[in-house]
């Protein structure tokens, strides 16, 4: 057996085959501190944006371990392995996985979202996902809202950025719409300036903007006053309740009668 020769013929194989691996372990020394810094970049990123620090921890994991298989996939290419089927395997779990956790999956990628732009904050006073309530919690699947009788209503994320969010606390105040009904017999502008009179001075009122009252309508009892004064989001229960009394005490001291419907009949002989 001429062993000399073989270790001859061999060099050519086994200096390519260790080029191959050194170039392979350079592939994954780069590619593991690119997979760094890309994971690095996206949690300092969130941290920025003040994303809760479970979300970013989250992130970070499913980035890393993404790009881990995708370099390891690489690496098994370049040395001639057929990856297609690894592949295949890694595309079907995940498939599997995202219709057995579908829903899970959907309301976890809606808390990011809602974390990442913010459409609400803990706190706030909102409408979302059909549920009226302040704000007590946003989490990674659903968000927990009390609801103004003090129910606790946890809503599913998804649900939330499928619908339409109103945010009543991101201005700085918001207008209480009331509505003052009086007697044909009363004058309107007489009332008009006595509730313009007395709206400002109901704690929590706002000065500017200065409260609304203009003619909205007319019905068959008479002319309906629109009464909007604007007070902070913190207050607008409270102001609701005393701007209804000082209408209700207004019109009292003002002696206007209580608007009336009234019906004629008329009996017609057979």
């Amino acid at each position: 057996m001429d062993i000399p020769g073989m270790i001859v013929s061999a060099q050519p194989i086994l200096i390519a085959f260790g080029l191959k691996l050194l170039g392979a372990v350079v592939a994954y020394i780069v590619g593991r501190m690119l997979i760094g810094f890309a994971s690095n970049l996206v949690v300092r990123l969130l941290e920025r944006q003040k994303v809760e620090p479970t979300v970013i921890r989250y992130v970070g994991s499913i980035i890393s371990v993404a790009l881990n298989i995708v370099l390891v996939v690489a690496i098994l290419g370049y040395f001639g392995v057929e990856t297609t089927s690894f592949a295949a395997l890694v595309a079907g779990l995940g498939i599997a996985v995202g219709a057995a956790w579908g829903g899970l999956l959907s309301n976890f990628a809606a808390g990011a979202f809602i974390l990442v732009l913010r459409p609400f904050k803990v706190g706030d006073y909102v409408v979302a996902g059909d549920v009226e309530g302040t704000v007590q919690q946003i989490g990674l699947f659903s968000t927990t809202i009390d609801s103004p009788d003090n129910v606790q209503t946890m809503v599913g994320n998804a649900k939330i950025m499928n619908g339409t969010i109103k945010n009543f606390s991101h201005n700085a105040f918001r207008r209480v719409d009331l509505l003052a009904q009086i007697d044909h017999t009363v004058d309107p502008a007489d009332a008009i300036r006595r509730l313009r009179d007395v709206l400002p001075k109901i704690p929590h009122v706002m000065a500017e903007p200065k409260p609304d009252v203009e003619i909205l309508t007319f019905n068959e009892r008479g002319p309906v006053l629109a009464v909007r004064p604007y007070c902070n989001t913190a207050h607008y229960w409270q102001v609701y309740f005393d701007a209804n009394r000082a209408i209700r005490d207004t019109f009292g001291e003002a002696g206007y009668p209580a608007a009336e419907a009234h019906m004629h009949v008329r009996h017609v002989a057979q």
